[in-house]
């Protein structure tokens, strides 16, 4: 079997990192990508960028190592000739060590500038660096469909895109400055020690693969807890994310302690693994501290013998011991490099995870025109579907023709598929069988920017983000003026309540719209599917809560304001939809009818039970 050398693992891990981060190929980026005839061409490397700043902490981290390692020999000069005089009959040489003296002091000086340049180069490749990385990543997230985001989790991707992006950049900075400098004590002052004298070679024989062993057991067999650590963060995050999101809902049903106690147990899995990976690498530095003083203790005693037989001097042994302490310092260094590159190439490998998953939902070739008569056209063909997480299939055998401006309603019982018929519209999700098409193209041949213009979702769950209410609304048209906004306010009935606020238009929404109930929440975000003035309007129960007042007020300026706009509405109250010009009903992932109210009455037995029962539900 071939041995595993410390030096050969970690060339290995500077191989991978280099082959993770440098050689990746991925679409949608700005950094190092261009997209050319649908090929990927690899045009810079993230480290590559700044190869100038690459440069100059290498030669400055260079220049302070090779003061670091000129200081002995100028030590020797002070003690040897200047302190003892041994080349002037043991008469001390005053002014030797003043010349001398004030020479290292420059040049330490010197060495400290350096370092500092170096530390200022490092970081800023460094901070450049895990900017790039967090924005590629994020803009790779925000092109993954629902599908790759719940394959990966949401407490995964934070992690990656905050934890994994800083263990990856702290790597790259240890790189730049530790693998440097320890490389030139180790070769360096090993050539610079045993050129003083040759019997101090077996110390470096001796001392160096012991070192070299402790470190290379320890992190063999911390290395798999890496990984482990950040799954069980990704876990926490998870959690956390989790409890934040629903805190009303823990607090309604008194679940407080019960979500205090999961968090504890994961928290609890995930100081585990901390506590075994501290545990490991405790037990490698003060085995690297005995080594040391053991060497130290052998390079004196060898230095005495030497000093005894009249072949050196103390300012030599002086000199040995410094560099024996640089060269293991510099091997104590390389453990705490071999630890860094270990965890970081483990987020480099996650982070490339990120980066290399290309959308499942890909742009079509999109050279086509959408005749006028055909704008807000949907037709579903022997459409059926099923979620890549599920063997199951949610919809089948649909067939569907929505014509421009008519308003279509949907309804069924809980999990028969409205949704997920809906969803494949603006291809949150791609069909399994059969096509959908708007405008009478596919929506696979569509590029994604071009099909999602003109389609508008307003969702049950209203999703506003930490900003104005006017940024809220005009999400899908920036553009807009402010009565652009006022109007699609007003037909939404929005305008009341926003023209209340202390600020008005420009009131603060705090995170996820938590500052305002959920019938404001639905509101604005049907104002902000109004002012996109797609040609499409998704409605996913989008009225649920609202009053019957204000629903019907809503309607109302659908029908006189919106009524070129083809509407879908997805509705489980009878009084939401019997308005409709059609509506179709799904039992068990097809539609079993499609009609106006009045008739699905008498021709549907489903739709008739679903307003037998909610009629006697509101009978007095």
């Amino acid at each position: 079997m071939r041995p595993n050398l410390p030096i050969v693992q970690l060339l290995t891990w500077v191989k991978d990192f280099f082959e993770v981060m440098l050689k990746s190929r991925y679409n949608n980026c700005n950094t190092g990508v261009q997209r050319m005839n649908g090929k990927n061409f690899s045009t810079f490397s993230y480290i590559g960028k700044y190869w100038a700043l690459v440069i100059g902490s290498v030669l400055f981290m260079i220049a302070e190592v090779s003061v670091d390692l000129y200081q002995p020999r100028m030590m020797r000069v002070i003690v040897d000739f200047g302190v003892l005089g041994l080349d002037n009959n043991g008469t001390p040489n005053i002014s030797l060590v003043l010349r001398v003296g004030l020479r290292m002091i420059l040049i330490v000086f010197v060495g400290g500038f350096c370092g500092v340049m170096c530390g200022v180069l490092t970081n800023l490749c460094g901070q450049n660096f895990g900017n790039d990385i967090r924005k590629d990543c994020f803009r790779k997230i925000m092109h993954f469909s629902f599908a790759q985001t719940d394959k990966f989790s949401s407490g995964s991707l934070i992690t990656r895109i905050t934890n994994d992006v800083t263990l990856t950049q702290n790597m790259i900075q240890q790189l730049m400055r530790g693998f440097v400098r320890c490389m030139m004590f180790l070769f360096a002052g090993s050539y610079a020690l045993v050129s003083m004298d040759a019997d101090y070679r077996v110390v470096i024989l001796v001392a160096m693969p012991l070192i070299l062993l402790n470190i290379l057991l320890v992190l063999r067999k911390a290395n798999p807890l890496f990984d482990a650590l950040q799954k069980a963060l990704d876990k926490i995050n998870t959690l956390v994310q989790e409890n934040i999101a629903g805190a009303r809902v823990v607090k309604a049903f008194n679940q407080e302690e019960h979500e205090t106690q999961r968090f504890e147990a994961q928290n609890r899995e995930y100081m585990d693994i901390q506590r075994r990976v501290l545990i490991l690498l405790s037990m490698m530095r003060p085995t690297m501290n005995i080594i040391l003083n053991c060497a130290v203790v052998a390079v004196i005693k060898i230095g005495a013998v030497s000093i005894q037989n009249g072949s050196a001097a103390p300012g030599v042994v002086m000199a040995a011991v410094t560099y024996l302490t640089q060269i293991l310092n510099g091997m104590l260094m390389l453990a705490m490099l071999f630890q860094n590159i270990t965890r970081g190439v483990t987020s480099a490998r996650r982070l490339n995870e990120i980066l290399v998953t290309e959308s499942d939902i890909k742009d079509g070739a999109g050279d086509f025109e959408v005749l006028p008569a055909e704008r807000g056209h949907v037709r579903f063909r022997n459409v059926s579907f099923s979620y890549p997480s599920s063997r199951g299939t949610v919809l089948h055998d649909i067939n569907l023709d929505v014509k421009p401006g008519e308003t279509l309603a949907i309804i069924g019982e809980t999990g028969c598929g409205k949704t997920s018929l809906v969803n494949l519209i603006p291809r949150f999700y791609d069909v399994s069988g059969g096509s959908v098409e708007v405008g009478g193209h596919d929506v696979r041949d569509y590029k994604l920017e071009e099909l999602r213009k003109r389609v508008a979702v307003v969702l049950q769950k209203s999703e506003l983000f930490s900003s104005t209410i006017r940024e809220n609304i005009a999400m899908g048209n920036p553009l807009a003026d402010l009565s652009e906004i006022e109007e699609a306010a007003r037909s939404a009935q929005a305008d009341e309540f926003i023209s209340r606020c202390k600020s008005g238009y420009d009131t603060k929404v705090s995170e996820a719209g938590m500052s305002l109930s959920g019938g404001q929440r639905q509101r604005i975000a049907i104002s902000r599917a109004l002012l996109k003035k797609a040609d499409i309007l998704i409605l996913d129960d989008a009225t649920s809560a609202l009053d019957f007042k204000t629903e019907a007020a809503v309607q109302e300026a659908l029908r006189t304001r919106y009524r070129d706009v083809t509407k879908i509405i997805i509705a489980v109250r009878i009084m939401s939809v019997k308005n409709a010009d059609r509506i179709a009903v799904i039992e068990d992932g097809t539609i079993t009818a499609c009609d106006t109210h009045e008739k699905l009455l008498s021709t549907s037995t489903a739709y008739a039970k679903i307003y037998e029962s909610q009629i006697k539900d509101t009978a007095p």
